[in-house]
C-alpha cells in the first residue's frame, strides 16, 4: 500500500493534460523558423530526427538543425572548446556542463542574457524561477545575468547504502546502526563465510566508482563532497570549505585505510571499475555497497533465480562517531547542463519562447516521457509507460534514442523514474525520507575574472595533490597521521586558501551572507 501511495504521489506531479497537437496554442512563431543547435552529451548528440524533436517542431513552429561540434569525442568540454575555437557558434548551444562556459563568455558578449527575455516572453520559466529563486541564483553569472536555461533534475534521492540482508540472516546478525556495528558486520562478512561456499572469498564493501569508498569518511564526521560531483567543495556554517582539509576527513581516511588493510574494502576498488557491482553480486561475493536506488534495486529480481534467497536491501546510513546519520549524496536540484542563446541567434525572442515550451505541461511531458501512444499512454490523466516499452530494455537508453531525458533546458519529472523503480528501492526511499538524512548541497558559484584566474591557476594542482595523498594513505604506502601537518602546510603553499577566498567571495556575492 505504501509503495502504491508513493507511486501515485510521484505521478501526480506530472502533466495532467493531453497535448493538443492541432489547435496551435503552443505555436511560438507566426512563420516557421529554423535555428542551428550544438547539443553534446557523452551518450548522444543532437539528432533532428528524434521523434521528440519532430513533435516539438509541429507544436511550436521552430525547427532545430543539428550543428554539434565534437561528435567523435565523448568529452562535452572538448566539444564546447572546438565550437568556441571555430568562431562559428550555432544559434543555440546546449548539452553537458555548459554553465562555466556561458557564465564566463556570456558577459563578454558570446551569449545573450536571458533575464529580460524571460520576464517578457517566457511565463512558464518565469513562474518556475519565481517559485525557486535559489535555483536561479545557482545558475546566474557573476554579473547577475542568467545565460542558460538549466536541466533541472527532479526527486531528492540518488545513492544509498545497500547490504546483503540474506548474509545478515545467514550469520544471525542485525542491520548495523552505527560505525562500530558496521565494522563488526563487515568483519563477519569477511571471516564467517556468509555465501556458504567454504572459501574466504567475500568482499565486504565494494563500489563501482572508487570515490564512493570516500563516503565512509562521514562515519567519522568527515565530508567527501558537497554536491553530486565527486571531490566538490562543501558549505559549512555559511562558508565554502573543502572536506579533504577537515579533521573528520583525517580520522575517516585513517580508518578507511585500516579497513582496507583488513580486507573489509575491495582490494581492487581503485582498478575494478564499473563492472564491480555486476560481477561481485552475480558471483555472490559482494556484501555492501553505496550506489543508485533504481539501478541497484534491479539486482533483486535479476539474481533471485540464480542465488537462493538473494536479498539486497537499503539500510539507513550508520550513525557516525558523534551519532550523526548522513546521506551525503543526493540529486542536485540544478545541473550545469542545459542550453543557451548564442550572440549569433537571429531571433532571441522566438528562441526563449521555444525554451519556454519545455516548461509547459505538454512540453515537459514530451521531454520526460516521449511520444504518447509510442512510449506511453495517458491513464487517468497520467503518462504511464507501455508494458512493452518497459520490457524492451533500460528505460533511460530507450528514451535517449527518441530525444527524451536529454540535456536540454527542462524540468525533469520523477514520475518517469518511479515507474521502473523496483519496490525494494521504493522502500529504501521511504526509509531515507523518514530519517531525513539528506544534507544541503553546494550548488556552485560563478566567478568574476579575478576569481576565475585564481581558481584556474591553483585549484587543479591542489586537487591532484589531495587525491594523490588520499590514495597513498588508503593503500598504506603513506601514513595520514604522520603526514597530516605537512599535508596541510603543502596545501597552503600551493594556494588552497587563496582558492577558498575566491570561492567565498563568489559565494557571498551570489547567495548573500
Amino acid at each position: 500500500m505504501r509503495i502504491q501511495t508513493i507511486l501515485a504521489a510521484a505521478l501526480l506531479s506530472t502533466s495532467m493534460t493531453v497535448p493538443a497537437l492541432a489547435d496551435g496554442h503552443l505555436m511560438v512563431t507566426d512563420e516557421p523558423i529554423e535555428l542551428t543547435v550544438h547539443l553534446h552529451n557523452k551518450r548522444y548528440f543532437y539528432d533532428e530526427n528524434w521523434p521528440v524533436e519532430q513533435a516539438a517542431r509541429k507544436l511550436t513552429g521552430v525547427s532545430l538543425k543539428g550543428a554539434t561540434f565534437g561528435t567523435n569525442t565523448p568529452s562535452s568540454k572538448e566539444a564546447h572548446n572546438l565550437m568556441l575555437a571555430s568562431g562559428d557558434i550555432p544559434h543555440i548551444v546546449g548539452g553537458d556542463k555548459i554553465k562555466d562556459m556561458v557564465n564566463e563568455y556570456g558577459p563578454q558578449g558570446a551569449f545573450v542574457p536571458l533575464n529580460d527575455l524571460i520576464e517578457e516572453h517566457a511565463p512558464n520559466i518565469k513562474a518556475f524561477f519565481d517559485k525557486y529563486p535559489e535555483k536561479q541564483a545557482a545558475v546566474s553569472s557573476f554579473d547577475g545575468n542568467l545565460y542558460y536555461i538549466p536541466y533541472l533534475p527532479d526527486g531528492k534521492y540518488g545513492r544509498a547504502y545497500w547490504m546483503r540482508q540474506d548474509w545478515l540472516d545467514a550469520l544471525g546478525l542485525e542491520v548495523p546502526n552505527n560505525v562500530d556495528e558496521l565494522y563488526e558486520v563487515l568483519t563477519a562478512f569477511r571471516n564467517n563465510d556468509p555465501n556458504g561456499n567454504g572459501i574466504k572469498d567475500e568482499v565486504p564493501f565494494f563500489a563501482r566508482q572508487w570515490p564512493e569508498v570516500l563516503r565512509l569518511v562521514t562515519l567519522w564526521d568527515g565530508r567527501s563532497s558537497g554536491s553530486d560531483t565527486y571531490h566538490d567543495f562543501v558549505v559549512l556554517d555559511g562558508k565554502v570549505t573543502h572536506g579533504y582539509a577537515g579533521e573528520g576527513y583525517r580520522e575517516g581516511i585513517k580508518n578507511i585505510a585500516k579497513w582496507y588493510q583488513e580486507g573489509l574494502i575491495d582490494a581492487e576498488v581503485f582498478t575494478r571499475g564499473s563492472s564491480a557491482r555486476e560481477y561481485l553480486l552475480s558471483e555472490n561475493l559482494g556484501g555492501m555497497t553505496h550506489d543508485w536506488f533504481a539501478s541497484t534495486s534491479g539486482y533483486n529480481p535479476k539474481l533471485r533465480d540464480k542465488i537462493e534467497g538473494f536479498d539486497l536491501a537499503v539500510i539507513a546510513p550508520p550513525a557516525s562517531i558523534s551519532g550523526v546519520r548522513m546521506a551525503e549524496h543526493r540529486r542536485i536540484p540544478v545541473k550545469p547542463d542545459g542550453w543557451a542563446i548564442a550572440h549569433t541567434n537571429p531571433d532571441p525572442v522566438t528562441t526563449i519562447k521555444y525554451f519556454d515550451f519545455y516548461f509547459t505541461e505538454e512540453g515537459r511531458r514530451l521531454a520526460n516521457f516521449g511520444i504518447e501512444g509510442e512510449q506511453y499512454d495517458m491513464v487517468d490523466g497520467k503518462p504511464i509507460f507501455k508494458k512493452e516499452f518497459m520490457e524492451a530494455g533500460p528505460v533511460n537508453s530507450q528514451l535517449y534514442q527518441v530525444g527524451s531525458q536529454v540535456q536540454r533546458g527542462y524540468f525533469q519529472d520523477f514520475g518517469y523514474e518511479i515507474q521502473w523503480t523496483n519496490p525494494s528501492a521504493v522502500r529504501g526511499i521511504n526509509l531515507y525520507d523518514a530519517g531525513d538524512y539528506l544534507v544541503d548541497q553546494f550548488l556552485g558559484v560563478a566567478f568574476n575574472e579575478q576569481e576565475q584566474g585564481v581558481y584556474d591557476k591553483k585549484w587543479s594542482q591542489v586537487r591532484d595533490y589531495m587525491l594523490e595523498k588520499q590514495q597513498a594513505w588508503i593503500l598504506g604506502s603513506a601514513d595520514v597521521e604522520a603526514e597530516w601537518d605537512d599535508y596541510m602546510a603543502t596545501l597552503d603553499k600551493m594556494g588552497f586558501n587563496d582558492v577558498l577566498d575566491a570561492m567565498n567571495s563568489a559565494y557571498t556575492r551570489q547567495y548573500g551572507g
